[in-house]
């Protein structure tokens, strides 16, 4: 072999490597943003033996996701703490309050995740959950289904996780006793999500 072809032989491999790496770069992640009329973020929690619901009326949900990349895949969640309903003026005034989620010095609460990886029935987004002034790493399971509606794809966001109150320190006082509200929270979310910029 020529010293010219074995120059062009190395060449037309070189090219071969490169392509096919071009080829197996991952598409960037898709963006997508909270349709907040038809998204819903619930909990519930046990007081005096009775489980009671709640929900945040205002909150905003972003996720960047590519199916093949996840890597480079992003939740990021942001609740207004204010907008807590849960149908009880009494006892939202008490959940509002400083010994409970403190809402005026901690007004929003929030979630970014810094992994999610793929599980037998959907994903799982591992990050930090930051409530009350404190962050904890949080696990939030969720499933996400595609339709095409009015001639546009959405996706819809759903899942369910459980949080323990007291390891964010929301309740002093005589709230921070479980013997009259537990200390597990259930949160229940499903989010409406549209491709955004």
């Amino acid at each position: 072999m020529t010293v010219f072809a074995s120059r062009a032989l190395r060449c037309t491999v070189l090219v071969t490597f490169a392509s096919a790496a071009s080829l197996a770069v991952a598409a960037p992640p898709t963006r997508f943003v909270q349709d907040a009329a038809k998204s819903t973020l619930a909990y519930s929690f046990v007081q005096a033996g009775a489980r009671n619901k709640g929900t945040f009326r205002k909150f905003s949900t972003t996720l960047e996701l590519a199916p093949d990349g996840l890597a480079a895949s992003k939740l990021d969640v942001a609740v207004d703490m204010p907008s807590l309903d849960t149908g009880d003026k009494e006892r939202d005034d008490t959940l509002r309050g400083a010994e409970m989620f403190d809402v005026t010095k901690f007004p929003q609460a929030r979630f970014t995740s810094t992994q999610i990886v793929r599980t037998a029935t959907g994903y799982d987004a591992v990050g930090k959950l930051t409530l009350h002034g404190v962050a904890r790493d949080t696990h939030v399971p969720f499933t996400l289904r595609t339709a095409t509606e009015q001639g546009k794809t959405v996706s819809y966001l759903t899942g369910r996780t459980t949080i323990r109150r007291l390891d964010f320190g929301v309740g002093q006082g005589d709230w921070k006793s479980t013997e009259w509200v537990g200390n597990d929270v259930t949160i229940d979310y499903s989010v409406r999500l549209a491709p955004g910029s």
